[in-house]
């Protein structure tokens, strides 16, 4: 695996993650379209920004080591970001919509 791939898996967990949230829960949903952007968006914040502390895809894929345990953290903190931020944008939503 390369870190590219690495990153493209990241961002379709946080799709899925997002979508898979807006289908159970459908007060925080906003519709496939808008929750696959927001879990876009939301993997790729979550990744940069935890990234810094050790498991962005170029860590894992370390001089060619695989590191299994950053992989599934990478993918964890980017279904969480994928949730996560569908929250907070329907949070904000409400709050403009008043």
């Amino acid at each position: 695996m390369t870190g590219t791939l690495i990153s493209l898996i990241s961002i379709f967990i946080g799709i899925i993650a997002a979508n898979l949230f807006g289908s159970f829960r459908k007060k925080f949903s906003f519709g496939f379209t808008g929750n696959t952007l927001i879990g876009v968006f939301g993997s790729i914040l979550f990744i940069k920004i935890f990234g810094r502390l050790g498991f962005d895809p170029w860590s894992i894929m370390n001089n060619g080591n695989f590191n299994g345990f950053l992989l599934l953290i990478n993918l964890c903190v980017s279904a969480l970001g994928g949730f996560l931020t569908l929250i907070f944008a329907k949070i904000v939503y409400k709050k403009m919509n008043k």
